[in-house]
């Protein structure tokens, strides 16, 4: 699905700016938003161009009951995607035409593709916000960023983000985080050299804004150093509610150091997203890196054979980016390249 048509309240066209400020990039194949505060990313958002958006409400019909319960797969009736209904209306049967709200957008995992999911609804056909749009009902200032122009998203840590996102790797002063995904929940490992309730304490703060910047949702857990006292784990507890932001419910801190966080989950991840589907991020990233070029004639997009190969299925990418650059695209595949070493010339 298509961007809808920008509804941004405010559009600033300076970064320089005292308070935090959402950076917008449309891009070729997704769109990409990411709030700077002080100079530094502090949330990250990359919407693909295809699927469904959780808040849509579409056409549908049923296609097989479950015999769980009163679950049910449908299929929508633009783009014959395959949704899981969480409740059939009563009296419904296979075959049916009905409108659902999409809940969850899909999402990739390593070892499975999870279905988006929807509920029943009695409303009319629409659109939920894009990208643009839903970043712009915020009230923050939106900078809309162009190819031609510096590259605010790089100067910011924007490679860096998702480079975390990408490795699961996230450090701070003193220590670091492993971020590893798995089907029940994302898992944060903390490890560093630092005192046992110095490490947990700092930990406690990054994890939270690490939760915040990579978009990670639904229920996370989160394994600090053990304390056995119960006032140490309240002190953890409360660094991690100073640094916490959104809405979200958790467990105390227990004996052992774990504690659980659950938040809504609507979307993919910014790790979900970009360790799911690899080569499409890195195709893409290849792309945003050509629009951005500055070569005479021709360019040339050199990359890893899987790289190349998505690529040339994707005749509507390889368009627009002649579109944008007014050059002729040609595609060169390297198997000494990994996936992330393409190049441009």
């Amino acid at each position: 699905m298509k961007p809808g048509p920008c509804c941004v309240r405010r559009v600033i066209r300076l970064i320089e700016s005292a308070g935090p400020i959402w950076l917008f990039e449309a891009g070729i194949g997704e769109d990409r938003a990411a709030l700077v505060e002080n100079g530094k990313i502090v949330e990250a958002r990359i919407e693909r161009h295809s699927g469904l958006r959780a808040g849509d409400i579409v056409g549908a019909r049923i296609v097989k009951k479950l015999s769980t319960g009163k679950r049910a797969i449908v299929e929508t009736n633009e783009g014959g995607h395959e949704v899981m209904l969480s409740s059939i209306p009563d009296g419904m049967t296979e075959g049916e035409a009905l409108n659902i709200r999409i809940t969850r957008e899909a999402v990739n995992e390593k070892t499975r593709f999870k279905w988006p999911s929807a509920k029943a609804i009695d409303a009319e056909v629409s659109q939920a916000p894009s990208l643009v749009q839903a970043i712009g009902e915020t009230g923050t200032s939106v900078q809309q960023c162009h190819a031609h122009e510096a590259d605010h998203f790089g100067d910011a840590g924007w490679h860096e983000v998702v480079e975390e996102a990408r490795s699961g790797q996230v450090g701070f002063p003193g220590g670091s985080l492993l971020v590893a995904l798995t089907p029940a929940m994302t898992l944060i490992d903390v490890d560093g050299e630092l005192p046992a309730m110095e490490l947990a304490i700092a930990a406690a703060d990054a994890s939270a804004r690490a939760i915040r910047r990579l978009a990670l949702q639904g229920s996370i857990g989160i394994d600090f150093p053990a304390a056995s006292e119960k006032a140490s784990r309240k002190k953890i507890a409360d660094k991690f509610d100073a640094a916490m932001f959104g809405d979200f419910e958790r467990t105390a801190v227990n004996g052992f150091g774990f504690m659980q966080i659950v938040t809504r989950r609507v979307r993919p991840s910014l790790p979900e997203l970009l360790q799911g589907k690899r080569m499409t991020g890195h195709a893409l990233e290849l792309l945003r890196l050509a629009e951005r070029s500055k070569p005479s004639g021709a360019v040339t997009l050199t990359a890893h054979p899987a790289i190349i190969s998505k690529l040339e299925k994707r005749e509507d990418w390889r368009s627009e980016l002649q579109k944008r650059t007014g050059r002729e695209v040609t595609l060169q595949a390297d198997p000494k390249l990994t996936m992330g070493g393409g190049y441009v010339s």
